[in-house]
């Protein structure tokens, strides 16, 4: 037993040194990092740092980052598509990179594998020979967690988009009273971000904060228009364009816009119920009308049962 405590106690001292060394290391700047800033004939590619990790703390990342890096360069060559997936941050308005989206779905695989695992190191306990089926398991529940966070983007950028669709017409109102009012559009975009909060007000105050840094308001509101993935949101964005550049009447456009919104919505709506009828009637024929029986009959058996009597 002696010996055993030993050895248990040098891995222990071991593995504590190994990560003090490692923590000294990292606290340490590269050699890359003190040098490469002052090289003006390389290119930028070569004068970027490391991506980053996600949002996990720099320690953490600084141990664990590069076979993160790793995974999250294998997860790209592997289903690509970053093009699609820059595209659905901007849209749901996550400040993430597409490296560091790649790195939380490794970290979203390797939680699933994790606990896919403990599942099947508590079921090894009573039945060892399945193994090889819970190694399986595992990988699948690797490969979902990865899907799954994609799937999740998806989804914020859905949510976002609804909630978008469901301010607008408050917000192309208010637009629409103030440059009636006899406001510039620029002057009425500030009074209604300073007035409103919402996703579509944080996206007119990042555009507002694009023109006030010097960009032209046409070309604001164009990148505005390509950014969105709603129709109604790139026709908002390039009537205003329109409107500054041309000095076309606004006010009329935006309550036209907004009139059509509202209709869209009441249309959706019925569209929705349209279809879920069926849904609909589930309760009535399945709890309404049995109670409605029930009630209805119940007397007269019971009448038919004294009379029997």
């Amino acid at each position: 037993m002696r010996g055993w405590g030993l050895l248990l106690g040098a891995l222990a001292g071991g593995g504590v040194l190994l990560i003090l060394a490692r923590l000294r290391a990292i606290r340490r700047p590269r050699l890359a990092v003190r040098v490469l800033p002052y090289l003006r004939d390389l290119t930028a590619d070569a004068r970027a740092p490391e991506p980053a990790v996600g949002m996990l703390p720099p320690v953490v990342a600084g141990v664990f980052g590069p076979p993160l890096r790793a995974g999250a360069d294998a997860v790209e060559r592997i289903l690509g598509g970053a093009a699609s997936v820059r595209r659905r941050l901007e849209r749901a308005a996550v400040p993430r990179t597409v490296h560091e989206f790649r790195v939380e779905q490794v970290l979203w695989g390797l939680a699933c594998f994790g606990l896919a695992a403990g599942y099947g190191l508590l079921h090894s306990l009573h039945d060892p020979g399945n193994a090889p089926a819970g190694l399986v398991v595992c990988l699948v529940a690797f490969v979902f967690g990865v899907l799954a966070r994609d799937s999740w983007l998806t989804s914020q950028v859905r949510d976002r988009e609804r909630r978008i669709v469901a301010e607008f017409p408050a917000v192309a109102e208010m637009l629409a009273l103030a440059v009636a009012a006899g406001e510039a559009p620029i002057a009425a975009l500030d009074r209604v971000v300073r007035r409103s909060r919402g996703e579509l007000s944080a996206d007119l105050a990042r555009v507002l904060a694009a023109v006030r840094t010097g960009e032209p308001v046409a070309a604001a509101f164009d990148a505005l228009a390509a950014r969105t993935g709603l129709p109604l949101v790139a026709r908002f964005a390039s009537g205003i364009a329109v409107a500054v550049e041309r000095g076309t009447p606004l006010a009329d456009v935006l309550h036209a816009q907004a009139a059509d919104v509202r209709e869209a919505g009441r249309r959706e709506l019925i569209e929705v119920a349209a279809r879920k009828e069926v849904l609909m009637m589930i309760p009535i024929v399945f709890l309404v009308l049995p109670v409605t029986v029930v009630f209805a009959f119940y007397p007269g058996v019971l009448g038919l049962h004294l009379g029997m009597s």
